[in-house]
């Protein structure tokens, strides 16, 4: 799909935190675009105006910048098709509305709530779908304005034309048809003068130029209402793709029970934006072969809406990890320190501003929990030895030092690091090297009571390492008071 001329957007509303499912989409559109050399643009769907805050708007474009999914086109940006709010573009739908209610394409709808909730009561009675049974199709001039006299206040419903198929063929789904006397006249400018979503979304886009519209699976019934709009207003139609539900890995569709929704909390948990783009990018999309770990770049160069998969995506948190942990082990020491330093921070270990003599502690430190670090926010639970004197509570780690070998080999080491000029891990591996060869004391009876002195536990890191980090007097007051 090499074309330039590709515009896509992601069009969120912003009544709440961003969510996992909601960047996946905006993922696949910024790769099309991308990957087209094509334009990505970013509009908010604002419309609902007792949800949608501004707060929540902000937090979307933070996690689509922290991402790295910059838009060309869109609020902030700017661009031809501005403004990219839609309740900034209330007049641009009057004008639309007009038109049509000139045209008798759509009409004013004086239904009440309950004459409404009636009808469909009746029908769902009868087995039939419930649609609108047009009651105010026909209305005459005098019948307005005895509803208006009444104090009603009128939406405006489009008419849906009759026998008619709704169908279009789907990026992913393939051809995918509906029948018009399943939808009914609908409802496009609510009572309030605000525009339904699917009459904004399609005036918005073809103005906007939008060439192919990727969106989630739950958007597949507003389809044949966005047809029929597109057809009445006489807009070309976009290309539709809709990309199937994420789940979680008992396959019910993903919440709060299965953890972290939100883009934000996985960057609070200290995820890094590339490894969580990668990981997004593999629900639903499968490349050609085995391969898991790709770069933006190679994701750009890839990606294709051909092996975009309509089966549902399982999001796997133990497969995030993994490609979590490939990026994190790829930090040098100073950057890891800045991905796990708040959380050093937030658990107390750490206060700002960090000195030189701290940042090398740190960085040695990161070095040496490397290969236990799956995310930023572990490190609360490796780095406590540092920073805080252990008690051995685990029941190993006591019967270890009730161990008869134990006193021995502690008061060896004690002996070994007080003689030491240099409590460097080198100094520090040919002392333990030294008492075993003067105890005959070998294996875990020798090490696993260093590392419970040091750290409260019997499995760990190298214990030279963390030694080392911790520094002779800090390694001696453990070592004697060990028990």
């Amino acid at each position: 799909m090499e074309n330039n001329n590709v515009r896509v957007r992601f069009a969120p509303s912003p009544t709440g935190p961003f969510h996992i499912g909601g960047a996946r989409s905006a993922l696949f559109n910024w790769l099309l675009a991308k990957h087209s050399q094509g334009t990505f643009i970013l509009r908010i769907e604002d419309t609902d105006t007792a949800r949608s805050t501004r707060e929540s708007e902000e937090n979307i474009k933070a996690a689509l910048q922290w991402l790295g999914m910059n838009w060309d086109e869109g609020v902030d940006v700017g661009g031809s098709d501005a403004p990219y709010r839609q309740s900034e573009r209330l007049d641009i739908y009057r004008q639309y509305t007009e038109e049509l209610l000139a045209k008798g394409e759509a009409y004013r709808c004086y239904c009440t709530e309950e004459e409404l909730n009636a009808s469909r009561e009746e029908q769902l009675a009868a087995g039939k779908t419930p649609i609108y049974n047009g009651r105010c199709r026909h209305l005459t001039r005098e019948q307005e304005e005895a509803f208006l006299a009444e104090g009603r206040k009128p939406t405006i419903r489009l008419r849906c034309p009759e026998n008619t198929a709704l169908a279009f063929d789907d990026m992913v789904r393939g051809h995918v048809s509906f029948d018009s006397n399943g939808v009914g006249d609908f409802i496009i400018v609510k009572s309030d003068g605000m525009p339904v979503y699917n009459y904004g979304v399609v005036i918005d886009d073809a103005r906007m130029g939008v060439t192919h519209v990727i969106r989630a699976e739950e958007h597949l019934s507003n389809t044949p209402r966005q047809l029929v709009i597109y057809r009445a207003l006489g807009f070309a139609v976009p290309k539709f793709g809709h990309i199937s539900l994420i789940l979680g890995k008992d396959h019910k569709k993903m919440s709060k029970r299965h953890g972290a929704t939100s883009v934000d909390q996985y960057r609070q948990m200290g995820y890094l934006p590339e490894a969580l783009l990668n990981f997004l990018a593999l629900l639903g999309w499968s490349p050609t072969d085995e391969e898991e770990i790709f770069s933006v770049e190679e994701l750009i160069q890839r990606f294709s809406m051909d092996h975009v998969s309509k089966n549902p995506a399982v999001f796997d948190i133990d497969k995030l990890n993994w490609i979590n942990f490939h990026y994190m082990k790829q930090l040098s020491a100073p950057d890891l320190v800045a991905v796990t330093l708040p959380h050093l921070i937030e658990a107390g270990y750490v206060t700002e501003p960090v000195d030189a003599k701290l940042q090398e502690k740190l960085e040695a430190m990161v070095e040496v929990l490397r290969d236990y670090l799956y995310f930023g926010a572990q490190i609360r639970e490796h780095a406590k030895p540092f920073f805080v004197r252990p008690e051995v509570a685990d029941e190993e780690a006591r019967a270890m030092l009730a161990e008869e070998t134990t006193a021995t080999v502690l008061a060896a080491f004690a002996a070994k690091v007080r003689e030491a000029e240099v409590a460097d891990a080198v100094t520090l591996r040919a002392a333990i090297k030294a008492v075993q060869k003067e105890t005959k004391i070998k294996g875990k009876n020798l090490y696993a009571p260093l590392r419970i002195a040091f750290t409260g536990v019997m499995h760990g890191p190298d214990v030279a390492a963390v030694g080392a980090i911790l520094g002779k007097e800090e390694m001696l007051w453990r070592l004697e008071h060990c028990k």
